[in-house]
């Protein structure tokens, strides 16, 4: 990779995982071409399901959901089951010299394709490869949707209340760590390409992913803890009393105790004097009277308004935040002052969540980035940008190999 290009990605994506990883490389300031399957016969909607899900918003092809995730790319669609289609892939990882390949395409698939790593690192060497799939490349008939895999992996057991039924979480978080691991896998492959000059096989399974982020779960089990202790508990949390959601006149409140430090600190505070009981200047104490403390501590912010309850807490330097509706998330300071953009064609503004982390590239674009590309925009440009001829094109589209 030269120090005097950015780096190029070849992704074969659908769906979210993936495009979330690789809408990561673009907030770097990368380019990034993905390539979708051309239609078949028949087929009422094109390429990435995913263009057809939310409401419609800039043509049959890019509907609401579909379209912030994927802002900023490059969209080609090329019939890789047949011959003449993985020929063109192969002839765009040379000419293009691509760094990186993605795929979130089930492995059982990448072969008959022409995009497993082995055939690819064949023409390429220094290539990076990156897959995201269920369980990886070891189960590869295993396919990846992130509800199920909330499901398989405990998530759901520790999600809801404590006497209700399991629930999935809100954001599909099983994908998106997924593509958070897929980004982070392939800065490491890059780097060491540095040293090395050889590519790399970067293998992503959704469930090792999530299930690495039960740290504070599943060691528990094997010092002691019953299931029951680290089961689905509402809002409550299990170790720390209290941690919960409380209601004000005018909102719910989220408060935090995270040490007898702190519940002293707040029983000092006029608005939670009552609470100032012998029995819970302990955690251990509070423990054994959870209900009836969640109860007492609910009945006093139930009186108070969210602003009078945020300012007490405040006061008494106690962790706590209002339960923000979704609508009001673009509001709050911290994300106002660094929320990305992005124009759809008829000249609608659509404001898109902050990059994890600010880039230099972002600042440099102010932080807008081209919208969503249409099915197959820009098949023929980036065809003829690695030598294909008009008469090939011409070849390529009547053999219905590209759309």
């Amino acid at each position: 990779m030269s120090d005097k290009r950015r780096p190029v990605v070849l992704s074969v994506e659908q769906a979210l995982s993936m495009p979330y990883a690789t809408l990561r490389f673009v907030q770097l300031g990368w380019r990034v071409i993905r390539v979708e399957p051309t239609a078949r016969p028949g087929a009422k909607t094109k390429g990435d399901p995913n263009r057809s899900v939310g409401r419609p918003f800039a043509g049959a092809d890019r509907h609401s959901y579909f379209v912030a995730p994927n802002v900023g790319k490059e969209a080609i669609a090329l019939d890789l089951k047949s011959p003449s289609g993985r020929a063109q892939l192969s002839r765009i990882l040379r000419e293009l010299d691509v760094d990186v390949f993605c795929t979130n395409t089930m492995p059982a698939r990448h072969e008959s394709l022409g995009i497993d790593y082995a055939t690819l690192s064949k023409g390429k060497p220094d290539l990076i490869w990156a897959g995201i799939s269920a369980l990886g490349l070891k189960y590869p008939e295993v396919p990846g949707y992130d509800p199920m895999m909330q499901a398989l992996c405990g998530y759901m057991d520790l999600t809801g209340d404590k006497d209700g039924p399991p629930l999935q979480c809100g954001p599909p978080i099983t994908d998106l760590k997924a593509g958070d691991e897929v980004f982070a896998q392939v800065l490491l492959a890059l780097y060491e390409r540095t040293q090395t000059g050889k590519g790399k096989c970067v293998d992503v399974a959704m469930g090792n992913g999530a299930v690495s982020w039960l740290l504070t779960f599943l060691p528990m089990l094997d010092m002691g803890s019953a299931p029951g202790e680290i089961k689905r508990n509402g809002n409550e949390h299990r170790q720390f009393i209290p941690t919960n959601s409380y209601p004000t006149s005018d909102g719910y409140l989220f408060m935090a105790i995270g040490s007898d430090v702190q519940w002293s600190r707040l029983v000092q505070a006029p608005a939670f004097r009552a609470l100032d009981d012998e029995r819970y200047r302990t955690n251990e104490g509070r423990r054994a009277d959870r209900d009836n403390l969640h109860r007492r501590i609910g009945a006093l912010t139930s009186k108070m308004t969210m602003a009078a309850a945020s300012e007490a807490l405040a006061a008494a330097e106690i962790p706590h935040a209002p339960i923000t509706p979704i609508e009001g998330v673009f509001e709050l300071p911290f994300v106002k002052e660094r929320v990305l953009t992005t124009t759809a064609p008829d000249g609608r503004v659509v404001r898109m969540p902050p990059a994890a982390v600010d880039t230099a590239f972002l600042n440099e674009q102010g932080r807008a980035l081209p919208f969503a590309p249409r099915y197959g925009e820009h098949t023929e440009s980036v065809l003829r940008e690695v030598g294909v001829s008009d008469q090939e094109l011409t070849a390529l589209r009547k053999d219905e190999v590209i759309a």
